[in-house]
């Protein structure tokens, strides 16, 4: 990556933050028209939830296995994992957002109470688990983009990258919550 990237690796974060948000925020409130997109048949449609839940559980193997890798000192093995979890966040992010924006949300079939007490609570926590994550994310590969392995030691890359993972791997488990909520125990 170029200098000026190394430099302001804390602006390239909070931009990319930014456009994440705005974009999923965008799709979630209705400003991003259908109209835009190319309209996937009805079943292709309602497959991409369950792909959802398998690329989320994909994800979580994936972040364990980075995780693994790098507490044993494999750099090489630690860097591919974490890459392919950041591109299977990126596959679930485009999946997710295609639908939401071609069908919209989708109803809790469950009773009331458990949508009020369990469903509601449990989501809220989920997405602001995952809007939190998203600049430790970015920090953490922007580090690792702009500088050789050894120079990361001196940079807050391990710090970062932990909260980073931890957050990503609570909030893609709870994501499959709310997946097994919509789809399968309600």
């Amino acid at each position: 990556m170029s200098e000026w990237a190394r430099e302001n690796v804390p602006l390239l974060t909070a931009l990319l933050s930014v456009a994440a948000l705005a974009l999923v925020f965008g799709a979630v409130g209705g400003v991003i028209p259908s109209g835009i997109l190319p309209r996937a048949s009805d079943g292709v449609l309602s497959a991409l939830p369950h792909l959802n839940a398998v690329i989320s559980a994909t994800a979580i193997v994936t972040i364990l296995l980075g995780w693994r890798a790098i507490s044993r000192g494999n750099v090489r093995r630690h860097r591919a994992f974490m890459l392919s979890s950041f591109a299977l966040f990126v596959a679930f992010l485009v999946s997710y957002l295609y639908r939401l924006i071609l069908v919209g949300t989708v109803e809790f079939p469950g009773p009331e109470a458990a949508y009020t007490y369990l469903y509601l609570p449990f989501l809220a926590i989920h997405i602001l688990l995952a809007i939190v994550c998203i600049p430790f994310v970015f920090y953490a590969l922007l580090l690792a983009a702009t500088r050789p392995y050894a120079e990361l030691y001196h940079t807050r890359h391990a710090q970062v990258g932990l909260v980073g993972a931890v957050l990503w791997l609570i909030s893609f488990t709870m994501g499959i919550g709310v997946y097994l909520m919509l789809y399968h125990v309600f």
